[in-house]
């Protein structure tokens, strides 16, 4: 490998909105977030599922017989 042309790989401070912080390795010094997984609707649960329609189903209710 060549030498001075790779960057500095240290700890890092990753900061959310929410007020958690955690200690991860990353070229940069700090970092900030919107969400973590301690505050997404997907992580903690509260994110609404939805049904999704299959391919076949679709085919067959556009192109069904009347």
């Amino acid at each position: 490998m060549k030498k001075n042309i790779h960057p500095k790989y240290t700890k890092s401070i990753v900061k959310c909105a929410c007020g958690q912080t955690y200690e991860v390795f990353s070229t940069k010094p700090n970092i900030e977030v919107e969400m973590c997984k301690n505050c997404s609707p997907i992580f903690i649960g509260t994110e609404e599922k939805k049904v999704v329609m299959g391919q076949v189903e679709k085919f067959m209710k556009r192109y069904k017989k009347k």
